[in-house]
Parts: structure tokens; C-alpha cells; sequence
């Protein structure tokens, strides 16, 4: 099998516009939480400039499982999400391109009477805010999938949630946002922020300075290193996922599914996208020393979801070898990689394959055609940072989406424009705050569905 991937740092550019010597808003990178700010700050007539060191949507945002759901979210994320959800179907409307975005549900099921307490549990929480999750009973599993050769307790199921394809969506979106009006430029690495009396004034970047009294860092995996070189200190650690892609098969179900063993929902192209369910690795660097008792109560609740690798690779954020200071005028970490594009775990992409068949196994002659894998910026609690940084005025932090931000992506960046604004937002933001691993609030975990 060919391991390959749509977007690389070989991958030509497709946003170059000069550098403007000033904008109302900087936003530091074009993944799908950068990109969306920028189109609804610039639909407020605010002048906004996106850089992206390497390429718009080449690292997470168009690696990630392409899952729109509502379902199993955090109490406090859900109603933005909702938002989200509503906010992806005029998007795809205005975008005038096919990102494949589809109402297709998620399901949840579940081997044990611990998952189906936490699926009651959740009902609780959709129940609130009026989302159509319901329990699914044994029978009711099969009749869903009739081909999966394992018998589950039950499940749960959000007919209203979506899937769409996100190599495909989150530049279409970056190609409207440019046409009205949005500055996006590729392979611009930011270097430093620009900050005078305290507060922000612009931002170094390789190509020259920017004036701006606002900035957004949304770097997804990069976020926390940036943020660290300006005394900004942030728990937040990148995990590696393995995803695999079928060549086209026959429709086994329309919509996405997960039983905490295999993940898969069905693609565009007629291909399903396979992952290992909540497995993930971290590879041990600086960063997770510094922050690992903030990740304690996470190894409490999961002690088995995460595996270890011994070290980070040559260039990525948490790696040994990772510069953590630099000067605006020599060559940042963020230019020596332009995309973060880790190999897939060998293992994983056995191991994905084999359980995806044994579940049906009526499908013996399922072709995996690629596969590829991404690191997920992983907040200690499951939920992101999404916030002002009172300490050095001009600077929000969009990160953390713990694999969470492709759905969520629309919602975030609605919320962002008017927090930049310091317009009301309409949401409750205080679980996203910044300071919050560092007040002595406890640590509350999102759920882990």
C-alpha cells in the first residue's frame, strides 16, 4: 500500500498575496479555526491577515476524521457546536464547491454497561439544548448496521449530525474567505510578535513586519511554542493519530460510527475512513515533563488511551531539539517545518485494518488505499483554550481542540470575531479560559465518548 496524502510542504501554494505592512486583525495559522475567524471578522469590515508558515489546512485540519457531531461534546462546548452545525450547512451554501457535507448522524455503541451509562448521561445534556440524541437498545444496533458481526449492549445515535470531507471543505472555505476580501498568505512563517509597552503592536514574520494591535494564534500543534517565547505558558501537548482510507466498497452504513475499537463513516468518494476509535500516542518530550501533573487526572480516567513514544522527531514542537528562543530576525522553528506531517504508525494501520474486517466480515476483499496520520493539539481537559490573554493585551489564543476542532471549526470562529471585538459573544466562555490550570481550579474533564 502507498502511503500518501493530499497536502505536503511540496504541495504548491494556493494563497500567496504580499504582505500587507498592516491589518486590523494577524491571525497565525490556516487551519480550519484561523481560516473561519478571518471570514467573520472580514464580513464586520475588519481588515485581517492570515499567515500560514506552510500551507492552509495541511496539518489537522484536513487529517482529521471529518466528523460534524453534536454528540457526546462537552456541556459547555455543545451549544457552540450547535451553532457549528448550523453554521457548516450556509457555509456550504455560500461556498458554491461540494465539500461532501451530508446529515448522515453518528453513532455510539456500546460493550459495556459503563458506556451505556455515560451515553444516559449524555442524554441529559442533549435533552437541555434540544439535540435529537436517543439510546439505542441492542436490536436497535443491529438493525442500524445489520452487516457488523459483534453484538453491542446498545448505543446512542444523533441523526442530525454531519460528516463532510475536510482536505476539501476547509479550503474551499479559505477560497471564499480570500475572495471577500480576507488576506491569506502560505509558506509566511510568524517569527515573534511584535509587543511594545506591554501590549501587542505587530508581528515578525519571515517575510517582514506586520502593524497590528490585535492577534490571534490558532497554530493548532505550534500554538504552545510560540506562546512559551513570549511567557505564555500553556499545558497543552500534541498526540499522534493513524487514519486509513478504503478504496470505494459497498455501502455498509451511511454515517459515522464508533464503538471505542474502530472508528469509520463513509466517504465521498464511496471509501469509508477508518481510525482506531480514542487511541492516540504521545511522544515524550520537554512539554509533556512540564505539564504531566496537569494530564494525572486524564491517566486516572483513561490509563489505557494513550500510548508513549520515547521522544518526539527532529522538529516537532515538543522535541528535544526543538529551539524554545529565537530572534525576529533569524529562522524560526516554524520555517525548519513547513508541515507537520507525521508517518503513520505501521502497527495502526495493521491493526485498523484487521478490526474494520473482522467487524464485517462479509467484506473480505476491503482495499486500503492510504493512509496517513496527524497530531491533534490536546488540552489537559479535553476542551480548548479559547480566550484574551490579559497579560499582554491584543492577544487570543484559539488551540487545544483536542480533536474537536474540524466540527466545531464554524462556531469558534464566529465566537473568536466578537471576542476580538469584545462584542458580547453569545456563549459562556469561562471553561475555555486561559488562566484555568494555573488559578487552582480543579481540573474537570470533558467526557470521553
Amino acid at each position: 500500500m502507498t502511503i500518501t496524502f493530499p497536502f505536503s510542504d511540496t504541495y504548491p501554494a494556493r494563497f500567496q498575496s504580499p504582505l500587507p505592512e498592516a491589518a486590523d486583525v494577524v491571525i497565525v495559522g490556516g487551519g480550519v479555526i484561523g481560516i473561519m475567524t478571518a471570514l467573520f471578522l472580514r464580513r464586520r469590515n475588519i481588515s485581517v491577515t492570515v499567515l500560514e508558515k506552510g500551507r492552509v489546512a495541511a496539518e489537522q485540519s484536513s487529517r482529521n476524521w471529518g466528523w460534524i457531531r453534536q454528540q457526546g461534546r462537552d456541556a459547555d462546548e455543545l451549544p457552540i457546536v450547535i451553532e457549528a452545525r448550523r453554521l457548516w450547512q450556509q457555509l456550504a451554501e455560500e461556498c458554491g464547491e461540494d465539500i461532501g457535507l451530508t446529515q448522515s448522524g453518528v453513532a455510539y455503541l456500546a460493550r459495556t454497561d459503563k458506556e451505556m451509562s455515560a451515553y444516559a448521561d449524555f442524554m441529559v445534556v442533549a435533552g437541555a439544548h434540544g439535540v435529537d440524541t436517543r439510546l439505542l437498545s441492542s436490536q436497535d444496533v443491529a438493525d442500524l448496521i445489520p452487516a457488523m458481526s459483534r453484538r453491542y449492549k446498545g448505543g446512542m445515535l444523533t441523526p442530525s449530525d454531519m460528516r463532510a470531507e475536510p482536505w476539501v471543505a476547509v479550503p474551499a472555505i479559505a477560497r471564499m474567505a480570500a475572495r471577500e476580501g480576507v488576506t491569506i498568505i502560505e509558506h509566511c512563517a510568524v517569527r515573534k510578535l511584535d509587543i511594545a509597552a506591554g501590549r501587542i503592536n505587530g508581528v515578525w514574520t519571515e517575510k517582514g513586519r506586520i502593524s497590528t494591535s490585535s492577534v490571534l494564534v490558532a497554530g493548532g500543534a505550534w500554538s504552545s511554542l510560540l506562546l512559551r517565547a513570549h511567557g505564555v505558558s500553556i499545558p497543552q501537548l500534541s498526540v499522534r493519530s493513524t487514519v486509513v482510507a478504503t478504496e470505494p466498497m459497498p455501502e455498509i452504513h451511511v454515517g459515522a460510527v464508533t464503538d471505542g475499537s474502530i472508528a469509520f463513516r463513509r466517504r465521498q468518494d464511496g471509501g469509508y475512513t477508518l481510525a482506531g476509535g480514542g487511541a492516540s500516542e504521545l511522544f515524550i518530550g520537554p512539554d509533556a515533563f512540564r505539564h504531566a501533573s496537569k494530564y494525572v487526572p486524564a491517566l486516572r480516567a483513561n490509563p489505557f488511551g494513550t500510548r508513549y513514544g520515547p521522544a518526539a522527531p527532529r522538529g516537532y514542537p515538543d522535541s528535544w531539539l526543538t529551539s524554545r528562543q529565537w530572534d525576529a530576525d533569524t529562522q524560526s522553528p516554524f520555517e525548519r517545518m513547513r508541515v507537520l506531517n507525521p508517518t503513520p504508525k505501521p502497527g495502526a494501520v495493521r491493526s485498523i485494518g484487521k478490526e474494520f474486517r473482522a467487524l464485517f466480515p462479509d467484506f473480505k476483499d476491503v482495499r486500503l488505499k492510504a493512509s496517513w496520520a496527524g497530531m491533534i493539539d490536546a488540552m489537559p481537559d479535553v476542551v480548548p483554550i479559547v480566550d484574551r490573554i490579559a497579560t499582554i493585551p491584543g492577544l487570543f489564543v484559539a488551540t487545544g481542540m483536542s480533536g474537536h476542532g474540524f466540527g466545531i471549526g464554524p462556531g469558534i470562529g464566529r465566537v473568536m470575531a466578537d471576542l476580538i471585538q469584545n462584542n458580547e459573544v453569545g456563549h459562556d466562555l469561562s471553561r475555555f479560559r486561559s488562566t484555568r490550570f494555573a488559578d487552582g481550579s480543579p481540573i474537570r474533564l470533558g467526557p470521553a465518548l
